[in-house]
């Protein structure tokens, strides 16, 4: 049945036209300046407001509402309030008033507050964002809102995320100012971030514990067939997949969700989702959203969605890849090269901006994707390094290149392509190829950062390339405000700005061991872990960088370092923690039973009670099976206690940053340990007798 799309999208929002339509002319333009320029919302506006969200809201089946956002767990909360008030006797009216809609209250010390707020100092609040438009989902209400403390620091990542995108408008326009835009009022950074995830049968997700617990398989052998023959990729989408896609798609179409395309990626059971661009802030809010909702669909397809980094060892993960721009609200994208690069001063002081900020900035840029899951990922198969590197494309290498040197710039001829089918239409070919091993490319009208992980939160990434841009255009406009001749200090900027930095451009392949020496040599950091690069976050340098544009206090840094810390301790301690109980209660008595088989199968040749001393039937299978696995069970209770071991010393270290990295050094080793003798064990134990599904059964579940 077809599906009338247009009528269908954004049912849900309380957006633009719903506001026209249902709040009187003067409380619409006044609400509609709050939005576009910042200034204080009157709270007779905002009941005037609330009681339209309201009527409209119940209208549409909504019964409760509630303030959404975005703490720094990495996932989002809400607590739901209905609309019901008491009337009368024995009766009720639905009531929600601005200050309901304005503001809520909250448990700010049941919260991650990396010491920001003790336990006894409870208090915290919700602050409807009003750039973010309301929707409706499962019969509430959702009001998006910024989250902070009694004492106004913030507690989320969607505050510091609005800042900095306040501080690159600040920072751009004047800029703009310079070149003689008078038209433009807002600079806005525009996100459009691809999503990959893996789709299991959910029966197999229930018989693994370490996917329940921690998103990902602690061991498995690799399976017959994996992505080698790369017969997946773009793949026909098989009919449960297509369901679960098509359902996903029309529930994000309702809530204004640009979904735009989907397809299988390279693994087994993984696939891609990526919408349109839209403002970062909603951008944010819609990643946080359609994971969410592919959770809770794939469910109601008897389906598991996984979204951690590393699923499944030795086949490509997941990331997320945040395609970034920057745009005025005329319509002008900052980064659009046009059609004679070489001529737009403009889009190439903006391009050696975001060049610059990379180069001065790689580390704060590695540390916004840095996570446990993540390290898993990094530098495997599909993921770029930890190595931070720029990839321009050879046209606008070949122009900065020939700004720097003085030499007049050739206009590359348009040429078609020319693929010897003559009944095939002629299609103009790009200046430039892609490179997919870079971390960071432009990519024709926009920059696409390839290092997040596929469950982080878009926010942390953002937050930190609109401010570092923003600090990079600020330090021009400080320098060109002053010139006395603009156009040739202008075209000076531009040159000394590649000159010192073009060695974060890289355009060969990030994947390879060559690159890690030339990266050393060019004086490029490589923080190969979390723990390498959390310390970055509160280095004078960042705490410096982040105040003086007020996105960040040095309070709110250090809270968020304790806090990544902490988290990413607690994962591997989870971690640790799953695999000892899934071996010590499952796999030995497994390995246990298989051996009893084995020794019942020889004592009925031999007709006697076998002894692993007999000569005689030193060579035949059984005996040979019977030692092996007798063995490597052995050697696996050495592992165990090792892995019991390091975890009784993890107490130990008093430090936090210590810790983590006992945790990284110590943990994950004894982990890796177990893992290698499991994974062995699993080739040679009957599959009867193994107590979990193996890669091959999970990856393909779904038929």
């Amino acid at each position: 049945m077809m599906k009338d799309i247009p009528n269908m999208f954004g049912s849900m929002v309380f957006n633009d036209a719903v506001m026209r339509e249902r709040l009187p002319i003067d409380i619409y333009e006044a609400l509609k300046k709050t939005m576009s320029q910042g200034t204080h919302l009157e709270l007779d506006i905002a009941n005037v407001v609330a009681n339209a969200m309201k009527d409209w809201a119940v209208a549409k089946g909504a019964t409760h509402f509630t303030h959404w956002f975005q703490p720094m767990t990495g996932v989002t909360a809400e607590k739901h309030n209905s609309f019901i008030s008491p009337y009368g006797e024995g009766k009720v009216i639905m009531d929600f008033s601005g200050k309901e809609l304005v503001r809520g209250e909250s448990d700010a010390s049941s919260f991650p507050s990396g010491g920001l707020r003790a336990t006894f100092e409870a208090r915290g609040y919700t602050i409807w964002d009003i750039t973010s438009f309301a929707f409706i989902k499962d019969n509430t209400l959702y009001v998006p809102t910024a989250y902070c403390s009694y004492s106004g620091e913030a507690l989320d990542k969607k505050t510091p995320l609005l800042r900095s995108m306040q501080a690159l408008d600040m920072q751009a326009l004047r800029i703009l100012r310079l070149f003689g835009n008078t038209s433009a009022n807002r600079v806005i950074p525009m996100v459009g971030p691809e999503q990959e995830y893996f789709l299991i049968d959910k029966d197999m997700y229930l018989k693994r514990p370490d996917i329940m617990y921690t998103g990902r398989t602690l061991f498995g052998a690799r399976p017959p067939k994996g992505q080698e023959l790369e017969d997946h990729y773009y793949g026909n989408i098989k009919p449960r997949v297509a369901a679960f896609m098509r359902d996903l798609e029309e529930e994000l179409w309702k809530l204004g969700v640009y979904a735009k395309i989907k397809h299988n990626e390279v693994a087994p059971a993984q696939h891609e989702f990526a919408p349109i661009y839209t403002t970062a802030s909603i951008a944010t809010d819609h990643n946080q959203l359609t994971m969410e909702l592919m959770k809770s669909i794939a469910n109601r397809h008897n389906l598991a969605c996984l979204l951690h980094e590393k699923p499944f060892a030795g086949v490509n993960g997941s990331g997320k890849h945040n395609n970034w721009s920057i745009s005025t609200d005329t319509g002008l994208n900052l980064v659009d090269p046009g059609e004679t690069p070489y001529e737009n001063a403009q889009f190439l002081l903006f391009l050696v901006a975001v060049i610059k900020a990379v180069d001065d900035y790689q580390d704060l840029l590695r540390v916004s994707v840095a996570s446990a899951g993540n390290d898993n990922r990094l530098g495997a198969n599909e993921a770029p390094p930890a190595i931070m590197s720029m990839y321009l494309g050879d046209e606008l290498t070949e122009i900065l290149e020939a700004l720097e040197s003085g030499e007049d710039y050739l206009s590359r001829e348009k040429l078609s392509m020319e693929i010897g089918v003559m009944a095939l239409p002629h299609i103009p070919r790009d200046s430039t190829d892609r490179n997919r091993t870079s971390p960071f490319a432009f990519t024709g009208n926009k920059f696409e950062f390839r290092m997040l992980g596929s469950a982080l939160s878009i926010a942390d990434p953002n937050i930190v390339l609109n401010t570092v841009v923003a600090e990079i255009l600020r330090q021009f406009a400080d320098r060109l405000e002053k010139a006395k001749d603009f156009n040739a200090d202008l075209a000076l900027l531009v040159k000394e700005t590649f000159q010192n930095h073009k060695r974060i451009l890289f355009k060969g392949n990030n994947y390879s061991d060559e690159w890690k020496a030339d990266a050393m040599d060019r004086g490029l950091s490589n923080l190969e872990t979390t723990v390498d690069a959390l310390p970055v976050l509160v280095s004078d340098m960042s705490i410096e960088l982040f105040a003086s544009h007020k996105v960040f206090t040095e309070a709110e840094l250090h809270s968020r370092y304790e806090i990544l810390l902490e988290g990413y301790c607690k994962t591997i301690h989870i971690e640790a923690l799953t695999l000892l109980d899934m071996v010590k209660t499952e796999i030995i008595p497994a390995c246990i039973d298989y051996q009893n088989d084995l020794v019942s199968l020889l004592q009925a040749k031999l007709g006697f009670v076998y002894n692993f001393d007999y000569i005689n039937y030193d060579d035949s299978l059984e005996h040979r099976i019977l030692s092996n696995v007798s063995e490597l069970s052995a050697g696996l209770l050495v592992r165990l206690d090792s892995l019991d071991g390091a975890l009784a010393l993890v107490d130990d270290e008093d430090d936090l940053l210590s810790r983590a990295a006992f945790y990284r050094d110590d943990v994950c080793a004894a982990i890796s340990e177990v893992r290698h003798v499991v994974d062995e064990l699993e080739g040679i134990v009957s599959r009867k007798r193994w107590p979990f599904p193996t890669y091959a059964q999970i990856m393909y579940s779904i038929i």
